[in-house]
């Protein structure tokens, strides 16, 4: 038994009076992340000015401000109607958000640069905030701080028993709204028999595309749902009804009510086809392998972006990377620079170039004629099964292989090895410590 870290996502089914409770919290998080800021801002413009004596704001120093202040006359009264872990874990919030962008200003942290955190509005920012304290599941309801009791719209009943048993225990609700619904995300530290095969030894090759959602390299085809694509259409027909109504009228409120609603209906039909589809691969079968695929540089191809965002390349990496690990099997991602789709599985001729209108695989050599995805998800399989064995029989004999023809695990270890990336720096010396606002932040 492992204890893995996950959310448990629920529909709520809240009454009128809740529904204003729920709109209350999320204002009051709302207010105090820009009060907060307010004074993150005015302490890094006092330092800019040249008083050295004045730090950064933490999380809780702003919890311990905003105590003293909310008592005073100059405070808003309607702070006694919601729980206090919505202002708290607002600055809290706040403080990640300020250690994301400073982190990722010198390279520290991976990923594209996060910008500074600003204000939120009311009406253009995402309704949302976070419970902690004492949260119970019943089978059809859920009860949370100041709130009550909210029924659900599934049915919890498998996680209260489990709950109640203690082998799960929730850590916080982040609660948030879509559209005119309300959803709570439940994070649980759950207790999880994790596997160490799922029965299958399998190798199978997954190569992602436009045209088939993936193509495996046992020849099946799996498309995908095209959820923007199908509903396109309808979304151009909501989108120039709203921008035709009067700004602030009634009618233009229930015209971005409809537009939201039909947004948040594409986005859960590809939400499901992912889970259920990264599900099932990692249980049938022992290794799965993919590429480790530029999604974020393939979005720059302006004629293919939206496809490529409809289709939720990152969203499947992300989830089979977990769920390989929940079911018992192996998630390896192949080199982004492999030729898989210009080799012959047959003789192992690469061609030199190989044009993308080019859906049809002819080699020259041999005569081998596949479809280019599945000629590229039978390469897949095959480095999983070539490389990543020779890897590992080099790591055996410590033989010294060549670190950039070895295998990465999805989780960004080599194959073979247990250690992660090396840091990534301009030089091959020790990264030099960056001195910025964040670092000096105010003790507790």
């Amino acid at each position: 038994m492992a204890r893995v870290c996950q959310a448990l996502r629920f529909a709520l089914d809240p009454s009128v009076a809740q529904r204003r409770d729920l709109a209350r919290h999320a204002g009051t998080a709302r207010y105090a992340y820009n009060w907060g800021l307010a004074r993150v801002k005015a302490a890094l413009d006092a330092r800019r000015a040249g008083d050295a004596t004045v730090l950064v704001p933490s999380a809780m120093t702003l919890h311990r401000e905003w105590n003293a202040w909310k008592r005073s006359p100059a405070a808003v009264g309607w702070w006694t109607e919601v729980s206090e872990c919505a202002p708290q874990e607002a600055f809290r919030n706040l403080e990640r958000g300020l250690h994301a962008s400073w982190a990722s200003r010198p390279g520290q942290r991976a990923g594209p640069r996060v910008q500074f955190p600003h204000f939120k509005k009311k009406g253009r920012s995402r309704d949302s905030f976070r419970l902690t304290g004492a949260i119970h599941v019943y089978g059809r309801a859920v009860r949370l701080p100041r709130i009550g009791t909210v029924r659900l719209y599934e049915d919890a009943a498998p996680w209260a028993e489990r709950l109640t048993a203690g082998s799960v225990h929730v850590s916080s609700a982040p609660v948030s709204r879509e559209a005119d619904r309300w959803f709570v995300a439940l994070a649980v530290e759950a207790e999880r028999a994790i596997p160490t095969s799922n029965g299958s030894t399998d190798i199978l090759g997954v190569d992602l595309g436009e045209l088939a959602f993936a193509t495996c390299s046992d020849g099946t085809a799996i498309p995908g749902p095209k959820a923007l694509r199908r509903s396109l259409r309808k979304l151009l027909r909501l989108s120039r009804a709203h921008s035709r109504k009067v700004r602030g009228s009634r009618n233009r409120a229930t015209a971005a009510h409809q537009l939201a609603r039909y947004h948040a209906r594409v986005a859960a039909l590809r939400r499901d086809h992912l889970h259920k589809l990264t599900t099932h691969l990692a249980k049938t079968h022992g290794t799965v392998v993919v590429e480790d695929l530029n999604v974020r540089g393939m979005l720059g191809n302006h004629s293919l972006a939206r496809s490529l965002a409809d289709a939720g390349f990152a969203g499947f990496r992300r989830q089979l990377t977990y769920e390989t690990t929940w079911y018992g099997s192996t998630l390896v991602a192949a080199d982004r620079w492999f030729p898989s789709s210009k080799r012959c599985s047959g003789c192992g001729t690469v061609k030199a170039e190989l044009r993308l209108a080019e859906r049809t695989f002819r080699c020259d050599a041999r005569g081998l004629v596949l479809p280019r995805d599945h000629i590229a998800a039978i390469n897949l399989a095959w480095w999983a099964h070539h490389i990543v064995t020779a890897s590992a029989a080099e790591t055996q004999s410590a033989c010294g292989a060549d670190r950039k023809s070895r295998p990465r695990l999805a989780g960004g270890s080599e194959a073979g090895t247990g250690t992660g990336p090396e840091p990534t720096g301009s030089t091959g010396g020790p990264r030099q410590r960056q001195r910025d606002p964040v670092s000096l932040l105010s003790a507790a």
